[in-house]
Formats: structure tokens, C-alpha cells, sequence
């Protein structure tokens, strides 16, 4: 007899790095939820994002590819309708494939194998979201105005948009319950707080104290300090011309963390229906994020950057059944995901892919065992900050940073985690500085990548300003609301057999 797939839960939220997440050492959030999950299960404490910024980070962790690959260049590339992610993997091994909340698709196809989506997207799915990314076209995001607007309201759209990713997970839940001869599912639920604007509700607000917050670990450096990546970025924001005051930033500070607490609510919400249902013993649940949030680490509240609070996302794989408590330390990243699913879907007989990916199945690290996985980290930014494509490689404890543009950073995280001592031009660094060099050419071809990002940009300009003239495309998922699939109705077709939502015995 085959042995019953298990179902997997995929649980994200944009900007929750892994710094800001106790399992991760940080003593101020509190997310319990999460808190749980991890101390149950196992935490990579080393898992990177492909790319710092939402859109192609995304393309990423499901196609297992990274974004330069597949042309995902920055929030307003295009995700390939002919790209295979995991949900079309799944779907052939017999997964029902869902998805309820965010996952920035740009573009026509707003499935990407998944059979459905239980919500609309947050964000639009066409071109206009594509940024600047040469120096003089720089806006102004996030803005200083950002941090000074913040503080407790009555609703936000965030919170509408995450309270019913929340309901439509949890009834979706209590539906694959109540089919006796639902498949294996994979549900993708993925929230879009903490992102800023930093505004949340007096309850969440109230769970810390300005004092318990506090101003962040490194201040904004001395300009002789900045390297040439982050000087622009503080050009955007304003930085180099304005300033915030510390009582500013610790209310900052104070609306992400709350936010943090908001979405730890939700995840409760997710697993009790997980575990009311009875569907928790079959089921794999993954915690991560799309990247991290600097929060004023080094006068930073944006992403875009190869620094840790952004890279780090938390990787959290929750499955007693399968695997015991452990922390794995070895570098891993976001491609790793598509593989490790289907490794665990098939009980490590993974279908042939239908393209080789850039990810290595973390079964065996979860299980404690040793492994080929290389531990060497790749990743990418073709958009704000950048006048060229910048490119970052982590082995071990070192951090390389490379752009054509910029002088190279070399940064020892076991002995600078604040990675405040550029070691690049160290005498004694050569050697490793020319291994990482090489790493990086045999990586990319990093002139041919230019001339592409320039390439899909003024393609993807002429489109979007033809369509601002009259008659657009719409391109954004809409939920359908079709009645026949809910409740009660009088006859049924037996195609919908599968969708009947019958009473939970």
C-alpha cells in the first residue's frame, strides 16, 4: 500500500525577517505562535532570500530558480506563465494546490500552478510597479515620512487584507476536513504585515513599551563609512538631507514589532483550525518570508540591500512525524523549497524536473544527517540602489558583495555579525577575496545580465504607457464567488462532488 501524502501548510509575511523572530535570538518581539512552532520543530538558523525585494524573491522560492533566470528583475517584471513552480510539481503528484493572500505575480498568469486562489492580491499584477534603478531616477521610498507616520489606528488595509487571507485559510481548512476523498493539499497562506507603513491597533500596540523596543542595535554610520550601495539608498529615503529623531524611531520600531504581534495572532488562528480539524498530524508546516526589514539598523528602513536584517528570513519546517527538534546551522536559501517539497511529497523519489533548479532538498539536514548541500549562498539586486546588477555570495561565515559599479565588501560574520569592518581590501582577505571573485564569474555573466535588465525595462515601458493611454488589460486574479460550490444548493452536477462543502462529522 502507498504510504498517504502529507498535506503541507506554507505560511509567509512580507518583511518578517528572521533577526526580528526569537527562534532567531531576538529578545524584544513576541510570537508566541511562531515561538511554538519552532521549538517543536526544525529552525534553520541560516536561510537566505534570493533577492531583497517582493516580487522576485517570490518567483524564486517557488520555481526554485534565481530571479536573474527567469527575468524577474525587480516589483514589475513579469513571472513566466512557462515557468514550472512547486505548485505545478504538486499538482502532477496529485496535490491540490491553494493559495489565500499575497505572492506578487506580475503578469497575465496569476496561478502559476496553483488550482485556486482564495483571495485577491494586494498588489497590481501589471508593469507599473516597475522602479527606477539608475541613480538619477531614484524616488523617494520608503521615505523619512514613513517613520515619522506612525503609531495606532483603527484599521489599515493591511489588516483588512490579512484578517481575511486568515478566514479564507481557516475555512479552506475545515472544507479539505470535511472531504473524506480530498487529496493531499498544500496551502500557501501568506500575509502581508509587518510591512510599513507601521500602524496598527491599540490591542497589538499595547503589547510593548517604547522602553522594551528601543533605538536598534547599530545607529545610522558616519557618512565616511557608508558604502556606495547604502549611500544611495539614504539619498532615496532622504537620509543625507533630513533626519529622524530617536523618539521617531523607537515608535517606529514599536508599530513593527506590533504589527509582528498581529500577524503572530493570525498564525494562531491558522493552526488551531489545523489542529480542530484533525488535519495537523498530516501535515507539514513551513514558516518563512519573502526578506527581512532593516527597522533602523544602520539608519536603514528599507530593503533592497545584502545586509543580514533584510537577508535573513526565518525557515522554520514544523513536522514531528517526520523530523525531531533541531537547529541545522548550514546556509541554505529560498530555492531550496521547491526541492525539499518535493522530496518530502514523495518520500525521496522526487519526480524529474522538467528544468534543473538552483535548490537542494533540506530533508537530509532536517533529519540530522550529513550532506552534499554546498552551504554557499547566491543572490541578487537589479533595482533600487543599483546602477548595475549587484550580486551577493555567502560560504561559511563570509558575506562577498559584488557589483561592477561599487568597490567590493568582504564581511566576517562570525566576528563582525553587525558587519560594521569591510575586510575586502585586506591584504590577508586575498586570496579569499579572488575565490569569491571567481565564484562570482563563473555565477553570472554580469554584463550580459545589464544588457537584459535594460532590455525587459524598455519593453516593459512601451507596454505599461500604451496601456495608461485607454483600454487596458486586466491582469489581477479575481476571486470567483460561484454559489454552486457553497453551502446548500438543490441538485449538483457530479463534477462537483469534490467541491460539495458538507457538514464536519
Amino acid at each position: 500500500m502507498t504510504a498517504k501524502k502529507p498535506n503541507f501548510l506554507i505560511i509567509m509575511a512580507d518583511f518578517m525577517g528572521a533577526l526580528t523572530l526569537p527562534p532567531y535570538g531576538n529578545t524584544i518581539a513576541k510570537t508566541p505562535s511562531i515561538t511554538s512552532l519552532a521549538e517543536q520543530g526544525v529552525v534553520f538558523q541560516n536561510a537566505y532570500c534570493n533577492y531583497p525585494l517582493c516580487a522576485p524573491s517570490r518567483a524564486s522560492l517557488m520555481s526554485g530558480l534565481l530571479p536573474s533566470q527567469i527575468g524577474v528583475y525587480d516589483n514589475g517584471a513579469e513571472f513566466p506563465a512557462s515557468i514550472p513552480t512547486f505548485a505545478h510539481y504538486l499538482r502532477q503528484l496529485g496535490y491540490r494546490c491553494e493559495l489565500s493572500g499575497k505572492m506578487h505575480f506580475v503578469g497575465p498568469d496569476q496561478l502559476h500552478g496553483f488550482n485556486d486562489r482564495l483571495t485577491v492580491d494586494l498588489v497590481p499584477a501589471d508593469f507599473g510597479w516597475m522602479p527606477p534603478w539608475r541613480d538619477s531616477l531614484l524616488h523617494d521610498w520608503p521615505s523619512l515620512e514613513t517613520v515619522r507616520d506612525t503609531g495606532v489606528v483603527t484599521r489599515t488595509m493591511g489588516i483588512d487584507f490579512d484578517e481575511e487571507v486568515t478566514h479564507r485559510a481557516v475555512q479552506r481548512l475545515y472544507d479539505f476536513a470535511r472531504d473524506q476523498n480530498q487529496q493531499p493539499f498544500l496551502l500557501t497562506t501568506s500575509f502581508i504585515q509587518p510591512h510599513e507603513p507601521y500602524k496598527t491597533t491599540q490591542e497589538c500596540w499595547d503589547r510593548y513599551t517604547d522602553e522594551e523596543v528601543g533605538l536598534p542595535s547599530v545607529s545610522l554610520p558616519a557618512e565616511q563609512l557608508w558604502d556606495e550601495h547604502s549611500r544611495r539608498l539614504y539619498a532615496a529615503m532622504g537620509s543625507d538631507r533630513d533626519s529622524v529623531t530617536d523618539e521617531q524611531i523607537v515608535r517606529a520600531r514599536h508599530g513593527f514589532y506590533a504589527m509582528l504581534s498581529f500577524v503572530d495572532q493570525q498564525i494562531e488562528k491558522v493552526m488551531a483550525a489545523l489542529k480542530d480539524t484533525g488535519l495537523d498530524e498530516d501535515t507539514i508546516v513551513i514558516v518563512t518570508s519573502d526578506h527581512g526589514a532593516m527597522i533602523g539598523e544602520r539608519g536603514l528602513w528599507c530593503i533592497v540591500n545584502f545586509f543580514e536584517w533584510t537577508m535573513r528570513v526565518p525557515f522554520i519546517v514544523h513536522a514531528p512525524r517526520h523530523f525531531a527538534p533541531r537547529t541545522v546551522d548550514t546556509n541554505i536559501s529560498l530555492v531550496d523549497l521547491l526541492p525539499t517539497l518535493l522530496d518530502l511529497a514523495t518520500d525521496g523519489h522526487p519526480p524529474e524536473l522538467a528544468t534543473p533548479v538552483d535548490g537542494t532538498s533540506l530533508v537530509p539536514l532536517a533529519r540530522g544527517e550529513t550532506t552534499e548541500h554546498s552551504g554557499s549562498i547566491h543572490a541578487e539586486i537589479m533595482a533600487e540602489g543599483c546602477v548595475k546588477p549587484a550580486v551577493m555570495v555567502k560560504r561559511g561565515d563570509y558575506k562577498y558583495i559584488h557589483c561592477e559599479a561599487d568597490p567590493p565588501l568582504l564581511f566576517d560574520l562570525a566576528n563582525d555579525p553587525m558587519e560594521l569592518t569591510n575586510l575586502a581590501a585586506h591584504p590577508e582577505m586575498a586570496e579569499l577575496v579572488a575565490s569569491f571573485q571567481s565564484e562570482v564569474d563563473e555565477k553570472w555573466d554580469l554584463e550580459l545580465l545589464e544588457q537584459h535588465v535594460d532590455e525587459s525595462r524598455q519593453r516593459r515601458i512601451m507596454v505599461h504607457e500604451t496601456y495608461e493611454k485607454a483600454d487596458p488589460p486586466v491582469w489581477d486574479f479575481a476571486v470567483n464567488n460561484d454559489p454552486w460550490k457553497s453551502y446548500q444548493r438543490s441538485f449538483r452536477e457530479p463534477w462537483q462532488d469534490t467541491e460539495q462543502k458538507t457538514t464536519l462529522k
